[in-house]
Formats: C-alpha cells, structure tokens, sequence
C-alpha cells in the first residue's frame, strides 16, 4: 500500500533565544519548540495530508503566536484541502485569523505580528504546493533539487545571495492586507521526494549543500544532516523542515 513518510525537525539554532517557527504534520502540530532529534510519522496515502512550516517574523512581536496560530489552523482544517481554491481560501482566512488575533483595528501588544507559510497537502495522485512569504517548498529528484514554491521577497541586490524582506506573509501589518497565496498542483509518483523548510535552512546553506545531503540521505537521516549542516555553518536562525517522501510496500 502507498504510504507517505514524514521526517521532521525544528531547532532555534544557535544564535535565537527562542523558537518562532512552527510545524504541521497532518493533525500533529509542533509549535515555538525544540526537538531533540528527527520525528518519523507515516500515513497511508489517500486522505489529503498536509505538510507545513511557519516562520514567525523577527523584530515583530508575537512571532511565535503568528506561527502557531497558522499551523493549527491549517491541522484543523488539513483533510478538506483537496483543491487549490480550499488551499487559497484557508490562507487567506490564516491571514485573517492572524491579524484579527494581533488585535485587529484596535492593535495591541501583538499589533503587526506575522508568520510566513509553506507547505504541500500530499494526495492520492498529486501534490498542492503553497506558500506566503520566503519558507520553501523543494522537489528532490536524481536531476537535482527544484524550488516549486515562489519567494515573496524583494529582488536581490548583485551578488546577495539572501535577504530577510518579504512582500506579503499572514498578518505582519498593523492595517489588514490582502495576501495572494501561491498555490500549485504537481503529480505525484512513488519516490517522490520534497523538503518543506523555513528560511533558517536556506539562508545559511546554499541549494548545492542542500541538495548533496538529499541524494546520499533519506527520511530522518535527511533531517538530521539539513539541520546538522545549517548548524555548522553558525545557525543563525531557527531551523524547521519536514522531508516527504512518498513510499510503496513491497
């Protein structure tokens, strides 16, 4: 039977004194936590089953409120998300939430928190990508790694490699803004394999280190050696990734 296998991590890294980020794995939520190492969860495939990051805004207040609120949002409503418009309809009531939460038109302690968003919902035949802000989703295939999410970042200066602005995200404002959420439908076969990740991932590592970890690992091996090497080369932000892989028994 098909069966998709979910290997997970979330880390502050060394530099943050605490987590912003947040995870989805279906109806397990990790939230402004620590694992100690990788969780392995498998699912049969067939029920849509969601897979998301949130990285809560640094230099905003609440960053892990914004990112927890999104994540369980998204689990509550993770097996009815079977179309992109399902998908769309629940970021855009994720940014609502989110900025409803901060206090409204009233603001508040919390006015202008905000998280970014990415993630896939993995059906029986094919998987929704999405995402608001910079977390990444990534197809890994023997051609090599592919970014299938949209950066909602601002264009790179000559020779930047990262930046820490983005142009949309859930909530971030103290006014309510509008989102555009980028959500996209690819097939899905069995050994398919994508990483869902916050920025504390990409920003340290390039996609050529990403990807080399990716073609001699699987699974929770995987995680752990993405998140080793985002520590090795300093950590500078919290790191949470998920790595997907839809498997078959023999």
């Amino acid at each position: 039977m098909p069966y998709v296998a979910v290997s997970a991590v979330s880390h502050p890294g060394l530099l943050r004194d605490r987590n912003e980020d947040s995870l989805v794995v279906g109806p397990w939520t990790l939230c402004a936590t620590v694992t100690e190492s990788p969780q392995t969860l498998a699912f049969p495939l067939g029920m849509p089953l969601v897979v998301a990051v949130a990285d809560g805004l640094g230099g905003h207040p609440g960053g892990e409120v914004a990112s927890a609120l999104a994540v369980r949002r998204i689990a509550s409503v993770g097996p009815a998300l079977n179309s992109e418009d399902a998908v769309r309809a629940a970021l855009n009531a994720c940014n609502r939430a989110v900025y409803e939460a901060a206090g409204g038109d009233e603001g508040g302690e919390l006015s202008a928190m905000g998280t970014t968003v990415a993630g896939v919902v993995v059906r029986s035949d094919s998987l929704l990508v999405f995402n608001v802000g910079d977390s990444r989703v990534f197809a890994a295939s023997r051609d090599g790694l592919r970014q299938v999410s949209v950066d909602d970042s601002p264009p790179l200066e000559p020779g930047q490699r990262t930046t820490s602005l983005v142009t949309q995200c859930l909530g971030g404002s103290p006014v309510y803004r509008e989102i555009r959420p980028h959500v996209t439908s690819v097939p899905l076969s069995p050994g398919d394999r994508f990483l869902v990740c916050t920025d504390g991932l990409t920003d340290p590592l390039t996609t050529e280190v990403i990807d080399a970890v990716m073609r001699k690992y699987d699974d929770g091996r995987a995680a752990f050696e993405l998140w080793k090497a985002a520590i090795e080369a300093g950590g500078p932000d919290n790191i949470t990734l998920a790595v997907v892989r839809i498997g078959e028994d023999e």
